[in-house]
């Protein structure tokens, strides 16, 4: 019998065994066929449910350059099909609390102490920078003009002159202050329809645009401003209900504020050795609270 080592490390909880175990055999069913060639090149791919979960890679190590494990490091050893064994050291992953369990007022807690000798700036004084500017968006027939503070409008052009276009709302200070302050805290505004829901905003409103031929009431729009590491771009305009509209626009300096960075997945590597002898080992694995092991 070969027993995953422990090292002196207390007993591992029933959910991080389970997951860990759960994610060594997945990986194994999809590496193992193709372990010699990975193995020339010590390297893997990188598994997670989501961009919010934690990322898992696989590293391969040859009998000649194995991987040296750090003192408690659990490990467990696992078989391909043809019978070659590698041992297997789990990541030493501590236990964190999920985000979501982190109340707002806590979250508010931690910026304020973390900015305590520099005064954090509002998400509207970081975006102080599109003063008298405009962005501009092209997608086919229609170009779209986001001048911020001021307006958003659309239009088509013949010879870079406007031939047909529509306001889709003039910026409303008011709405915009009674809109934000309808929240506990703006900067935790999420977009129910993007892919990526965990991404913050702040908003602006844009009303009494041109008057809406289906509706007639006046076009109007959110302006959504989010936290992107790539330059200052509309990244998205979509009607979602008639002659009202939703904009994002990725926005750099937004990121200096800590309620609007983007949260980043962590990521573990499990290191596996080649291991060279006894090729008659079966994988058992028992979901206990202590260990891992192979029968």
């Amino acid at each position: 019998m070969a027993t995953a080592t422990r090292r002196g490390r207390s007993p591992l909880s029933t959910e991080r065994v389970t997951k860990v175990a759960s994610f060594i055999i997945l990986l194994f069913l999809f590496y193992l066929s193709l372990a010699d060639e990975i193995i020339a090149s010590t390297s893997g791919l990188t598994f997670g449910q989501s961009s919010r979960d934690p990322n898992y890679n696989v590293e391969f190590h040859s009998a000649k350059s194995p991987f040296h494990p750090d003192e408690g490091q659990d490990s467990t050893m696992m078989s391909n099909k043809e019978g070659k064994n590698f041992m297997c050291f789990l990541p030493i992953v501590e236990e964190t609390k999920p985000v979501k369990q982190i109340s707002q007022q806590n979250s508010s807690s931690i910026i304020v102490e973390t900015d305590r000798k520099t005064k954090l700036k509002t998400p509207d004084e970081l975006l102080d920078v599109l003063k008298d500017k405009c962005l501009y968006r092209h997608e086919g027939w229609w170009s779209y003009e986001f001048c911020h503070l001021k307006h958003l409008r659309q239009l088509h052009l013949e010879d870079d002159k406007a031939v047909q276009e529509f306001y889709l709302g003039m910026f409303d200070s008011e709405e915009t202050t009674a809109f934000n302050q309808n929240h506990s805290e703006d900067s935790l505004l999420k977009d129910p329809r993007s892919k990526h829901a965990s991404q913050r905003y702040h908003a602006h409103k844009y009303t009494n645009g041109t008057v809406c031929d289906l509706t007639n009431h006046p076009r109007e729009t959110e302006v959504r401003f989010v936290c992107s590491e790539t330059t200052v771009v509309i990244s998205s305009i979509k009607e979602i209900w008639t002659c009202k509209y939703v904009v994002t626009v990725q926005y750099p300096l937004l990121c200096k504020h800590p309620m609007f960075r983007q949260e980043k997945a962590m990521s573990h590597t499990i290191h596996c050795n080649e291991m060279l002898g006894d090729n008659n080992l079966r994988l058992s694995v028992v979901e206990d609270e202590s260990y891992v092991r192979v029968l």
